[in-house]
């Protein structure tokens, strides 16, 4: 990964987690969908006027040709747009990757549902506003708002697409405008498949400026490096070349940095990487105890409790189960910190107590369903001891801690077992260190070392902590390959 695309992540990741994230979409965010872009979207519009669309560059402006060729009539620009984004496609990866982060603000240009059909798919309430009169509205519980600025396609009457949309847009839609400019002032976004040739948000990006100057909220976008195309003369590139590098300056104007990438892939594997890095926010600890060893209980649930503290002092959440014999400890010693602070448990703390009640069949299947919830919401998962007394009671691995296991490798979660607390514990150390390429590759080349010290034997369980948090924390970081 660049270093300035490293950068923007850690920036921007420290943005979502304050709830200060915005993403601005363009056409170029759904064309890997199957939708045209606009260029392709109004190709019809042009032969018809015999305009050679290729040639074209103020594709509004041919769209308002077509238009006034029609005597003001808008059925075909509509029926244009009803088909080139109405198809019900499923959202792209990137788009599902987005609405796996907790990003409240969402604007675009785009007419089509790929945002909100991911974000709905990822379990979240979606307001959608691309009316003036849907922006006095608030949805109960939302968890995201999209604004579509030019429109939907549900309502293509109501486009904004001609170059006389544009110039009454300051005046049928300036609540939009208004809207905008205040997020931009409030939020750092993040513009993905744009060119910046819109003119409403140029006015806008003109207000902010205006009025900050410079004290402006960076913002980020991402635009692919100028190649030469076929066909294309290398004084046509040359030109298409300078001038990409003009508007990047020019953007700084505006404190929107670009990042430049080389392939669209690029963008796949950064949002991968922020919504592992998010994930990793928050720890689950996968713990139970029918048996103390050595230690006896009060060294155990001395040892919970300062991992629960620790985790919370630096900056983890910690998800748990409440395990058997250990996790009212973990409990405590999270809350001791996160009362000590003064922060919000739920901020701190992800519980998920196993019911007791019901049928044996209907217990495990409510457990198998915890269980993938609450790991994946996870981005790390710690393992310890793992035992528990079966009904004939003799002392036996933990099954449950086993299939957490195996739910968090289903998932990408980064897995530590602390095999020097035995039971389960051992059990899965030692098949990280046997296979370590499949299980642990989120460690790194230095995973199975730091695996096989967390599974030596420990006269005082604390000793372990500054290992085992040192590892949480560079998995935090992404620096632990």
């Amino acid at each position: 990964m660049k270093v300035e695309v490293r950068q923007f992540v850690d920036d921007y990741l420290g943005e979502i987690v304050e709830g200060n994230a915005a993403v601005f979409a363009g056409a170029g965010l759904s064309v890997p969908a199957g939708f045209v872009d606009w260029r392709e979207l109004v190709r019809p519009l042009a032969d018809e006027l015999k305009l050679n669309i290729d040639l074209e560059d103020d594709l509004v402006a041919v769209a308002q040709f077509h238009v006034n060729a029609n005597g003001s009539n808008r059925h075909l620009l509509h029926k244009a747009v009803i088909e080139a984004v109405s198809a019900s496609t499923p959202p792209t990866r990137n788009h599902e990757l987005l609405a796996k982060l907790p990003i409240p603000t969402w604007w675009t240009t785009n007419y089509d549902h790929l945002i909100e059909d991911a974000l709905r798919a990822a379990g979240k309430v979606v307001d959608v506003k691309s009316a003036v009169p849907q922006l006095a509205d608030t949805r109960p519980g939302r968890h995201a708002t999209v604004f579509k600025m030019h429109g939907d396609v549900d309502r293509p009457n109501e486009a904004v697409a001609t170059r006389d949309d544009f110039e009454r847009y300051p005046k049928d839609r300036e609540a939009f405008i208004t809207a905008l400019a205040g997020d931009l002032v409030k939020k750092t976004f993040l513009f993905l498949g744009f060119s910046f040739t819109d003119p409403n948000l140029s006015h806008v990006l003109a207000r902010v400026r205006l009025t900050f100057a410079n004290n402006q909220r960076r913002h980020y976008a991402v635009f692919r490096k100028r190649v030469r195309l076929p066909k294309e003369t290398k004084a046509e590139f040359e030109h298409h070349k300078l001038r990409q590098a003009l508007v990047i300056e020019d953007l700084k104007r505006y404190n929107v940095r670009v990042l430049l990438i080389d392939e669209y892939s690029e963008i796949t594997e950064f949002l991968e990487e922020l919504v592992a890095r998010f994930r990793r926010r928050t720890v689950f600890v996968s713990a139970s105890a029918a048996a103390y060893g050595t230690w006896g209980q009060p060294a155990v649930a001395s040892f919970a409790q300062e991992l629960g503290r620790r985790l919370i002092a630096s900056g983890t959440r910690v998800a748990s189960g409440l395990g058997a014999g250990i996790g009212d400890a973990l409990v405590a010693g999270s809350l001791r910190e996160l009362m000590r602070t003064k922060s919000g448990i739920e901020e701190g703390l992800v519980l998920r107590p196993f019911p007791q009640v019901g049928s044996p069949d209907e217990r495990a299947a409510l457990w198998e369903e915890y269980r993938r919830e609450i790991i994946s919401n996870v981005g790390i998962a710690i393992f310890l001891f793992g035992t528990k007394v079966d009904e004939h009671g003799a002392l036996v691995i933990a099954d449950g801690m086993l299939r957490e296991f195996e739910i968090a490798r289903e998932q990408g979660v980064a897995v530590i077992p602390v095999g020097a607390t035995g039971g389960a514990a051992k059990v899965l150390a030692d098949q990280a260190l046997t296979s370590p390429a499949t299980v642990i590759p989120e460690l790194g080349k230095n995973g199975p070392d730091a695996i096989r010290h967390l599974a030596e034997d420990a006269a005082d369980l604390e000793t372990l902590l500054d290992p085992l948090l040192e590892l949480v924390g560079k998995l935090r970081k992404g620096t632990a390959a």
